[in-house]
């Protein structure tokens, strides 16, 4: 991480009586592109709030390039937000939307008119500045959101899952374009998201938050590899999280079946959560893996199939490019290295997600 633009400092915040945040510190760095990431209700809009000046703490403090800014209000701020509805004018043209906040800093309309011209040329839509924002399409509209918060020269953008109503390729194209956005300006931006696929395309650093707690900080290979615990390892991608017990260093048991693995410093037969990737199961032939079991359907998603397996009394869920249709008999491995070994949960915030939540 570069030098620290950002340090939220023990950041507490209740409503109604349920606390939301819970001593929440964070420090983000100049140019980084950070995500706030969890479910919804996990507070990750609230601390974007707080960051933005639009609610404060009960208790915790904001600084900002050293200073303490939690009572400032948002316009004082080096900070800018775009959200999710883009809150655009729809009696303003585009070019009088992006102009909005230069006009109250009584910019003159020279500079007004060279910020225009060089913030849609930076979003890529050169020459729309007379057009009306209601005739425009949805990944429009979000350019010309992100247009208007650039001009007034942010060192922070915060943007508060912007992509939310756009259709997959529209959002997979603003994806690509933010990041060349983050890159041609040199700031730090925050992105907050309850889409996996998002936070791992685009970010420097994830942050995983649930019940207003953080439960992992990380780049994105750190973050889907390395799991901290089991509700990071659920959210972020899919999983087969197994109840296991350590015997000794390098040696887990799982469902009566011995695992080699990497991991060391448990307690003699502790018992852990075990995670295995879908794309880290192996099909070999019957009778040459670490279980047998056998395939009880099968999915074609593109890039490869995703199979579920019956083993040991567990359902797992695979992944191979080759196809096992159901009713075949197969043999499981796992190599060492893609065993992930976790203590088990010691609070709430910590616990698996329901898939039917």
């Amino acid at each position: 991480m570069e030098q620290a633009i950002l340090n939220l400092q023990h950041l507490t915040k209740s409503f109604d009586g349920k606390k939301i945040l819970d001593d929440l510190s964070i420090d983000i760095g100049r140019n980084e592109f950070v995500t706030l990431l969890g479910p919804s209700g996990c507070g990750k809009t609230t601390t974007l709030r707080i960051i933005g000046g639009f609610a404060t703490p009960d208790e915790g403090k904001v600084i900002f390039e050293g200073k303490d800014i939690t009572n400032l209000s948002p316009d004082k701020r080096h900070i800018n937000t775009v959200f999710q509805k883009y809150s655009l004018f729809s009696h303003m043209s585009v070019g009088e939307n992006i102009a909005f906040g230069l006009k109250l800093k009584k910019k003159s309309k020279s500079y007004i008119q060279d910020k225009i011209r060089y913030a849609l040329k930076l979003v890529d839509l050169e020459g729309f500045e007379d057009r009306h924002p209601m005739s425009l399409s949805g990944g429009q509209q979000q350019r010309i959101a992100i247009a208007r918060a650039i001009v007034n020269e942010p060192e922070v953008l915060l943007l508060d899952e912007p992509l939310g109503a756009l259709d997959l390729k529209l959002r997979q194209d603003m994806q690509q374009e933010l990041i060349k956005i983050k890159n041609e300006l040199g700031i730090t931006f925050i992105f907050v998201t309850h889409d996996q696929e998002e936070a791992l395309t685009m970010s420097d650093r994830i942050i995983v938050m649930n019940q207003g707690l953080i439960q992992q900080v990380g780049t994105p290979v750190d973050i889907y590899n390395e799991p901290q615990n089991a509700f990071v390892a659920d959210f972020i991608g899919e999983s087969n999280i197994i109840d296991g017990v350590m015997p000794k260093d390098c040696l887990v048991e799982i469902l009566g079946c011995p695992f080699p693995c990497v991991d060391t410093g448990f307690a003699p037969n502790e018992n852990v959560d075990v995670v295995i990737r879908p794309e880290d199961m192996e099909f070999l032939e019957k009778g040459k893996g670490m279980m047998d079991g056998v395939v009880t359907s099968i999915l074609f998603k593109g890039v490869h199939y995703e199979m579920k397996v019956q083993a040991n009394g567990y359902e797992w869920l695979a992944h191979s490019t080759i196809a096992y249709h159901p009713g075949t008999e197969i043999g499981l491995y796992v190599k060492p290295e893609n065993i992930q070994i976790m203590h088990k949960p010691v609070s709430a915030a910590q616990e698996v997600i329901k898939k039917n939540e």
